[in-house]
């Protein structure tokens, strides 16, 4: 009994001296949050620093991981606040130069990159430059690169853009040697998302749609980079159609090739792009860069000044989950709770929508449609902004627009519905277990996941899915004015571009958030001094606010790769990840569902689940 009591007080005393070691760090890192001083802006060159991804709706530091080190994950920049940013610099007399580091940017969707490049169009029109570097151009580089007014890259740099395309994974062989089933049920011949489950290859009509939709996306992407940089079109073509072609004429020198195309401007290490910004913006002997910088953040913090006005301003972003869901994710109840709030709280005169997302949950989605109809129902016009994607139950919330402005690169559509529902009756045939037991109804235990669901369970869902996409049909023919037959011949699941959405009917007009605001002040009748915006976001939680703090003061603990091609290459466990949070969300997601993972995956960092995020995460983020 001593030596049990003894291990008794280890084990106790173990356990206090953690919770005062985790009391000591956290209340010396809410010191050291509240303690920090916001650095004074001086004149200088505004340093975009963009080691990340461009999204509409960032999420919110996870407070495990920050503390576990926050360098370690991707950061998040909101389309929203680089826009700001930049349309404040272009008239700051202390910012002589916008640079864009470009090595470690991970990507955004085209439309909002294309917005990105438009404002830094106006800036070189304000009389300042701007620089882009990155040791290896992608194609979302090069699409923000091609609107700067020199684009620098080393000797030993690389330009490999590819346009769209790529392999998806197929699972069919290995669910059947698991023995496991996915039982399928959906309306619309091209609704290909279920086809990774029941097919090892594309069907005809899924590579019909795709091809269509990446030829499309490739003539957009074109024609952005030919507004930004009308000189490198040419050489761009050229090297989309041969770049093997290409390198030979430039005797393998890929920098030299990429001079010779009209692609850049300078070949240059760091050090000489550095230089060139201390011509720029001065220098400074005291920083590492050797010029004087202006930290993103804190400019965007201290010297932008959103006005708040009579528009209100909803963002749904990412999967539409059921119930409530942190920021970059579209929780049905926090997104409708929002938008009701708001139109309690505040004396809203019009609302603007800004969708980028591809659908999930039928019954989120519709609960968000619903909360946009009672402000309709308040005599407030709806205008919906479309960003990189609005598909499947990205649409179904769009549907209450007054007007819906989408891009012609804007993926939107797919107008149908699925079901995936797994069951295991051949894993336990290989294992050699049974499965056995009484009914008392029809549909007693069912659907059976065991040995399948019977041929009853299997009508019933096949009549909800067929349900929902007759509502689904309904909703848009009630508000595109057209019938559900008419809806139905450009629906079947199929996903379009916005520039074919628009000729079919599906959207209104080409544009951004700008021309959404613009027709939102128009349709509620608001004068040009009238149009101030205000956001309807959920207020972060004290846990949140002291995380992205901490997580803003920390510097990364790794540095994007030097080589080239490293930089353009998708990590092989990023790729493994997506397979599997595909499979995951799609089979433990609702049993029906209305979402495009047809769609070209939007880039995204890398997110913890609420259940691994653990009872520490949730306790800091409650609110």
């Amino acid at each position: 009994m001593r030596f049990v009591k003894a291990i008794w007080k280890l084990l106790v005393g173990i356990k206090d001296m953690l919770v005062l070691l985790f009391m000591l760090m956290f209340f010396g890192l809410l010191y050291a949050a509240l303690s920090a001083r916001p650095a004074v802006i001086g004149d200088g060159v505004l340093a975009m620093d963009l080691d990340g991804v461009l999204v509409e709706q960032a999420e919110r530091p996870d407070p495990v991981s920050v503390l576990a080190g926050a360098g370690n994950i991707t950061r998040e920049f909101e389309l929203k606040d680089l826009v700001a940013a930049l349309d404040t610099a272009k008239d700051d007399d202390r910012v002589k130069a916008i640079a864009l580091d470009l090595d470690g940017f991970l990507g955004g969707g085209q439309p909002a990159l294309a917005a990105l490049g438009e404002k830094l169009d106006e800036v070189k029109k304000s009389g300042k430059p701007v620089l882009a570097f990155a040791t290896g151009y992608t194609d979302d580089r090069y699409q923000l690169a091609a609107h700067a007014s020199e684009i620098w890259m080393p000797a030993m740099g690389a330009i490999a853009v590819t346009g769209p395309g790529g392999n998806n994974l197929y699972f069919k062989g290995l669910l059947d040697k698991l023995g496991v089933t996915a039982n399928i049920y959906r309306v619309g011949t091209y609704k290909s998302a279920v086809e990774p489950f029941i097919r090892n290859d594309m069907s005809p009509e899924a590579r019909e749609n795709a091809q269509a939709l990446g030829d499309a996306l490739l003539e957009t992407w074109r024609e952005d980079i030919g507004r930004g940089r009308p000189a490198a079109v040419a050489g761009l073509n050229r090297l989309l159609s041969d770049p093997v072609g290409v390198t030979k004429a430039a005797n393998g020198d890929l920098a030299k090739a990429a001079v010779d195309l009209k692609l850049i401007d300078k070949i240059g290490e760091r050090r000489a792009y550095e230089a060139r910004l201390a011509e720029l913006g001065g220098e400074d002997a005291d920083s590492t860069h050797g010029y004087k910088r202006i930290r993103l953040h804190a400019y965007e913090e201290q010297a932008v000044d959103i006005q708040e006005g009579p528009i209100g301003v909803v963002t749904i972003a990412g999967e539409i989950v059921d119930g409530k869901a942190r920021a970059g994710r579209a929780g049905g109840e926090t997104i409708a709770r929002i938008i009701e709030k708001g139109l309690a709280k505040n004396n809203l005169k019009a609302l603007v929508v800004r969708v980028d997302s591809p659908g999930g949950s039928v019954m989120a989605s519709e609960r968000i449609r619903q909360a946009l109809l009672s402000a309709k129902e308040q005599k407030i016009p709806v205008v919906v902004s479309m960003g990189s994607v609005a598909a499947s139950g990205g649409y179904w919330v769009s549907t209450p627009g007054d007007f819906i402005f989408a891009e012609p690169s804007t993926i939107t559509g797919s107008i149908g519905v699925f079901g995936v529902l797994p069951s295991f009756e051949g894993t336990l045939a290989k294992l050699g277990i049974g499965a056995d037991g009484i009914k008392t109804t029809p549909l007693s235990g069912e659907p059976d996941l065991l040995k399948g669901p019977s041929d009853a369970a299997d009508a019933l869902i096949q009549a909800g899915v067929d349900q929902v996409y007759r509502k689904f049909l309904g909703i848009v023919a009630a508000a595109r004015h057209k019938t559900p037959a008419e809806v139905d011949r450009i629906a079947q699941g199929r996903v379009w571009d916005g520039g074919t959405a628009r000729q079919l009917g599906l959207v209104d007009g080409f544009g951004g958030m700008d021309e959404a605001v613009a027709k939102a002040a128009e349709l509620a009748k608001l004068g040009k001094g009238e149009r101030g915006l205000t956001y309807l976001e959920k207020e972060p939680a004290f846990g949140d606010t002291l995380m992205a703090a901490i997580a803003d003061e920390g510097e990364s603990n790794e540095s994007p790769p030097s080589d080239a091609f490293a930089t353009l290459a998708p990590a092989p466990e990023g790729l493994l990840a997506r397979a599997i949070s595909e499979v995951r969300s799609i089979l433990s997601g609702p049993t029906i569902q209305v979402r495009c993972l047809e769609c070209p995956p939007p880039a995204a960092a890398p997110r913890l689940s609420e259940e691994d995020r653990g009872w520490l995460a949730r306790w800091l983020s409650w609110s």
